[in-house]
């Protein structure tokens, strides 16, 4: 049923799904790395650690209510 319908696309619905794979490989393989950079895995070498970081850092954020 899906594989009639890509068959059978249009040129411009065609040239618009490789626009829109082209912006996708691009945002996770291209600019993840440089943006997202995974610095708990640089930081912290156990996985215990790295939780207590991140309750840590969740816990400075959140305002105090009365």
């Amino acid at each position: 049923m899906f594989w009639d319908g890509f068959t059978h696309m249009s040129r411009l619905s065609r040239t618009l799904w490789i626009v829109a794979i082209v912006k996708l490989i691009i945002m996770f393989f291209i600019l993840k790395p440089f943006f997202f950079p995974n610095l708990l895995d640089s930081t912290y070498e156990e996985d215990a650690d790295k939780a207590q970081h991140v309750r840590t850092e969740l816990f400075k954020k959140v305002p105090a209510t009365e």
